[in-house]
C-alpha cells in the first residue's frame, strides 16, 4: 500500500493523470482499471478518474511497493545546478505568476539552448522559495514569445491555474495587446484577416495566398485562421507606433501580418524589414494582459524600444 499527498502545485490536477504521472510506466487503461476497482482511495473514499485534486488530499493506492516502484521508475527529477533564478516578477500570488521576458531570452529550451531559458529561471526561482514541491507537476507557462519579443508571460504555479489559462486562451477569453513599430505611415484602427501555415524547414510562418474557391477541401495541410486588430498609437515620418491586439494566437502572426499589408515591423529582416539604427530584429513587446476574472497586467516598456522612439520623435502616452 502507497500513501501520498498532494502538494499545493498539483492540486487542480485530475486524478487519471496524476496517477499516470506517478506512475509512468503504467498503461492508462490500467490506470483506469485501479481507479475502477477501488484500489485507489482519496481521503478514504473511491473518487472517479476526472476527480480534480486539492493540496492536502491524501491518497492510497493499493499496489505492492516493488510494483509501485517499477511502475514510478523514471519519473523526471528537476535540475537547477548553475541556472539563474533572475527574472522580473510582474505579479506573483499562490498560483499565478506574471513575468516580463526580456528580447533575447527563450521562453523554452531548443536544440542550442538547454539551461538559460525564461521557464528553467522560473523553476529556478520558485525551487529557491521552496515552492517546487512536486516531481510530478512542473510549472509552465501558458503562451510564448518569441526570443526577441519581449514582455508579458504567464506561469501557472499549480495545475488548475495551468488549465485555467490554456482555456481562457483556447476560448480567446483572455486578451493579449503589444506595441510594436512599423515600417511607413499607418493611421486609424484596422483588422488583418489571413490564414497562415507554418514552414518548420525555414521557421517561417507564410499568408496563405487566397483560393480562387471557397471549397475548404482546397485548403492546405496545417492552415490556421489567424486575425489581427491594430490601433495606431502615433505615426512619424517613415514610421509608426502601434498598438496590436491578437484575436488569435499563431507563431509569427504579428510579423507575417504586418508584412502581408506592406507594413513589416521595423527591424525584422526575417519577415521583409531593413535594419535601422542597428536594430536588425523586430521591435514587439507583449505590454498589457488582461484575465477574463477583470485582472490586468502591465509591463513596461524596454528601454531598445524607448531609445527607437525617441530617435523617431514618437512616444507612448
Amino acid at each position: 500500500m502507497i500513501t501520498r499527498k498532494v502538494t499545493p502545485s498539483e492540486s487542480g490536477k485530475r486524478l487519471h493523470r496524476y496517477l499516470r504521472t506517478l506512475m509512468p510506466n503504467i498503461p492508462l487503461g490500467q490506470i483506469y482499471k485501479m481507479i475502477d476497482q477501488g484500489r485507489v482511495r482519496v481521503n478514504g473514499k473511491r473518487k472517479n478518474q476526472n476527480y480534480e485534486l486539492s493540496a492536502g488530499d491524501e491518497l492510497v493506492l493499493h499496489i505492492e511497493e516493488t510494483a509501485y516502484e517499477e511502475a514510478s521508475a523514471g519519473q523526471k527529477k528537476p535540475k537547477f545546478v548553475g541556472v539563474s533564478a533572475d527574472i522580473d516578477v510582474v505579479f506573483e500570488d499562490d498560483e499565478l505568476l506574471v513575468v516580463n521576458k526580456p528580447a533575447g531570452m527563450l521562453t523554452h529550451p531548443d536544440q542550442a539552448q538547454q539551461k538559460d531559458t525564461l521557464i528553467g529561471r522560473v523553476h529556478a526561482y520558485l525551487y529557491r522559495k521552496g515552492q517546487l514541491d512536486s516531481a510530478l507537476f512542473q510549472p509552465a507557462t501558458a503562451n510564448r514569445l518569441d526570443r526577441n519579443t519581449s514582455g508579458l508571460v504567464l506561469v501557472g504555479k499549480t495545475a488548475g491555474m495551468l488549465h485555467q489559462l490554456n482555456q481562457w486562451i483556447q476560448k480567446r477569453e483572455l486578451e493579449k495587446f503589444y506595441v510594436t513599430l512599423v515600417e511607413g505611415r499607418l493611421s486609424g484602427e484596422g483588422l488583418i484577416e489571413g490564414s497562415l501555415i507554418r514552414d518548420e524547414k525555414s521557421n517561417r510562418t507564410l499568408v496563405v495566398k487566397e483560393r480562387k474557391t471557397t471549397d475548404p477541401t482546397e485548403e492546405r495541410p496545417g492552415e490556421k485562421e489567424a486575425k489581427t486588430r491594430y490601433r495606431v498609437l502615433q505615426t512619424g515620418r517613415a514610421h509608426s507606433l502601434v498598438e496590436v491586439e491578437l484575436i488569435s494566437g499563431r507563431t509569427h502572426q504579428i510579423r507575417t501580418h504586418f508584412q502581408s499589408i506592406g507594413h513589416p515591423l521595423l527591424g525584422d529582416i526575417k519577415y521583409g524589414g531593413r535594419p535601422f539604427a542597428g536594430i536588425n530584429h523586430q521591435l514587439l513587446h507583449a505590454w498589457r494582459i488582461t484575465l477574463p476574472d477583470g485582472r490586468e497586467f502591465r509591463a513596461p516598456m524596454p528601454s531598445a524600444m524607448r531609445i527607437m522612439l525617441d530617435k523617431l520623435g514618437l512616444q507612448l502616452n
